[in-house]
């Protein structure tokens, strides 16, 4: 190897040598510069993490809770701690089980409370229920009105029979007709419109 390769040898490792301390120094006046920020980042991360952490543990714990005062409950209905327990845990499940509990006995008191309920699928569902266990027309006729009902095109034919019973086949016949070609129960109201209106 000659002189002049080894010279140059040596200053390319002294220029990487350089580069090395160059950049550690600006490493080491960036972190002292940004000290204090850098250390509050990686805290609330922690803290993020840790208390993203206890609330999933803490949701976990209160969905297993709320699943084993639902078990009670299927029991034993009468247990009026499961109940206390489902109602605080679990409000939605709570008014899940009193829908089921007010169609059992077909309690209007309970179904009238639960149309109220945030949980939507019960509240369409105990309206539904109470206006059809109260042959309500009129409260019928209402909840089929609105566009976000399940159970439409159900509240119509109950009204339809409703109102074939009292001998009202025209507006028994125009209910009828308001279901949709596209519905599963159209074969039913063309069944209805045909041998029980006519």
């Amino acid at each position: 190897m000659s002189l002049k390769e080894n010279i140059d040898m040596v200053k390319n490792e002294l220029n990487s040598e350089e580069q090395f301390f160059e950049k550690a120094v600006r490493t080491e006046r960036f972190v002292k510069k940004y000290k204090k920020p850098l250390i509050g980042i990686v805290t609330a991360t922690i803290l993020a993490i840790a208390a993203s952490t206890a609330y999933s543990i803490y949701t976990e714990n209160k969905i297993e809770l709320s699943n084993v005062a639902f078990n009670v409950l299927m029991a034993d209905a009468n247990d009026q701690a499961a109940q206390a327990q489902l109602k605080s845990l679990n409000p939605k499940l709570f008014d899940v089980w009193s829908l089921s509990q007010a169609l059992k006995s077909k309690d209007q008191e309970a179904l009238r409370a639960l149309k109220s309920s945030h949980a939507l699928v019960v509240a369409d569902l105990a309206e539904y229920e109470l206006s059809a266990l109260q042959e309500d027309e009129a409260g019928l006729q209402q909840y089929a009105q609105k566009n976000n009902a399940l159970l439409k095109e159900l509240a119509l034919i109950e009204a339809a029979v409703s109102l074939m019973e009292k001998g009202e086949k025209d507006a028994a016949q125009a209910k009828l007709s308001m279901i949709d070609i596209n519905s599963p129960v159209y074969q039913l109201a063309q069944s209805l419109a045909h041998y029980g209106v006519k």
